[in-house]
């Protein structure tokens, strides 16, 4: 097993859209031409690829009704397309950054996490690196469970400022399955937000040149988002409290 852990990202801000299709595809095409393509990505534009997340939450779901420091932090499992491993991954938020810690392990390996404490049947297996005691002992104290699976498509984009790389991304085609158990496999998905996309920008320091440049030629206005809170919803594990606010703006 290889396994490796990253601090932060350094990101102070985060933006997200939901736009419908025929605006995302040509948010797509607009941003093909202006920023760089994700050296990761695939396809046609080497700027595609599948995304699957396992979100985790209490057994009462203080997550998804963002009760207390429950509303500011996340921890989920993360795979990028077909690859061998997943990410262990703690995403929070403050008032003046967005942070996000993260550890890789084999995928092989993942169904012998547990939540009774996290700690693997089988020692040997890797699982019980130095490296992911700080994501198993936090969702053990925190009594944190699988809930769901969510899966998408993305397109990255890149670009260099003064103030270092911004990113922009647009996911589109989500599905959702519930979830009990430490693996990303699971029954027939279900479809989340269909004929919509999701538009997300990420910097530090001031918004990009070309973000301002995106947002106005689009009139576009931000609003806050959870794809695990609209596939919660979309899969009737929980509901929407009245002091919770909307899962998504919906932005034509």
């Amino acid at each position: 097993m290889s396994s490796g852990s990253s601090n932060g990202n350094g990101y102070s801000a985060e933006i997200k859209f939901l736009v419908n299709e025929a605006t995302g595809i040509r948010v797509r095409e607009w941003v093909r031409a202006r920023m760089d393509a994700d050296p990761h990505g695939g396809g046609p534009h080497a700027d595609e690829y599948r995304v699957s997340t396992l979100y985790l939450d209490t057994e009462a779901r203080d997550v998804f009704h963002r009760r207390g420091s429950y509303g500011r932090s996340k921890y989920r499992v993360r795979r990028y397309g077909d690859e061998p491993r997943v990410f262990l991954e703690r995403k929070l938020r403050t008032a003046s950054r967005l942070a996000k810690r993260r550890t890789h392990i084999s995928l092989e390996t993942l169904p012998l996490l547990t939540t009774a404490g996290l700690h693997p049947a089988d020692s040997a297996s890797g699982v019980s690196d130095p490296l992911t005691v700080w994501f198993r002992r936090r969702v053990s104290l925190r009594r944190l469970e699988p809930v769901c699976r969510v899966s998408y498509r993305r397109t990255a984009r890149l670009a260099e400022t003064e103030a270092g790389r911004a990113r922009l991304t647009i996911d589109d085609s989500l599905t959702a399955s519930t979830a009990n158990a430490f693996s990303l496999d699971g029954p027939g998905p279900a479809a989340l937000l269909v004929g919509h996309m999701i538009l997300e920008l990420k910097y530090r320091g001031t918004m990009p040149a070309v973000f301002r440049e995106l947002a106005d030629t689009f009139a576009l206005t931000p609003g806050r988002a959870s794809k695990y809170r609209v596939a919660v919803e979309a899969l009737g594990i929980a509901r929407v409290e009245p002091d919770d606010g909307p899962s998504y703006p919906l932005h034509a």
